[in-house]
C-alpha cells in the first residue's frame, strides 16, 4: 500500500489510524532518511494505542517500553487491544550496525510477543534481528512536508 502525505499531522492520523489493523505480536520496521516521518510514525502509533505518554525517538537509550492502559471494550479501539496487547515497544537503530546489540538489551524477547506491537526505527541497521514475519515501511521525502509511505508485510 503506497501512501502521499502532505503534512506532519496527515502522517501522525494515517500512522494512528493503522493500528485498528493491528493483533498483536506486529514488528513494524521503518526504513528512510533522517527526517522522513519514522518518528512521527511511531508516535501515531503510539496515540492509537491509547499512549498518552510524550513519545520521543529513543536514539541513546536504543529501546523504549510503555504499557498500554487503553480500555479494550472502549468502541473503536484497536483489534491489538482485543488480543490483550500491553506494550508498545519503541526501539532506534540509527546507532547501531548489528541486531546483537539490541539483543543484549532484551528487544528479541519482545519481537513477535503477541503482548506487543514493536516498532523498529531504522530497521534496515539491525536486518539480522528482523523477525521472518513483519510489516516494513518504508518513508521517501518528496518534497518540504510531502512523504511517501509504502507498506508492505513480509512473511518468510
Amino acid at each position: 500500500m503506497k501512501i502521499i502525505t502532505k503534512s506532519e499531522k496527515e502522517t501522525f492520523e494515517i500512522a494512528k489510524n493503522f493500528t485498528a489493523t493491528l493483533k498483536g505480536g506486529e514488528a513494524l520496521c521503518l526504513i528512510g532518511e533522517l527526517g522522513s516521518g519514522k518518528t512521527v510514525f511511531a508516535k501515531g502509533i503510539a496515540k492509537g494505542l491509547g499512549i498518552k505518554k510524550i513519545i520521543t525517538s529513543p536514539t541513546f537509550v536504543l529501546m523504549k517500553v510503555y504499557p498500554v492502559k487503553y480500555p479494550a471494550q472502549r468502541r473503536g479501539a484497536p483489534k491489538a487491544l482485543f488480543n490483550g496487547v500491553n506494550q508498545f515497544i519503541h526501539i532506534d537503530a540509527y546507532r547501531l550496525n548489528r541486531g546483537k546489540d539490541l539483543e543484549a538489551i532484551g528487544a528479541k524477547d519482545y519481537l513477535n510477543n503477541k503482548n506487543c506491537v514493536t516498532v523498529i526505527e531504522w530497521a534496515d541497521r539491525v536486518k539480522d534481528i528482523l523477525p521472518k514475519k513483519r510489516i516494513m515501511i518504508e518513508f521517501k521525502v518528496l518534497g518540504y512536508d510531502k512523504r511517501e509511505i509504502l507498506i508492505k508485510k513480509i512473511i518468510k
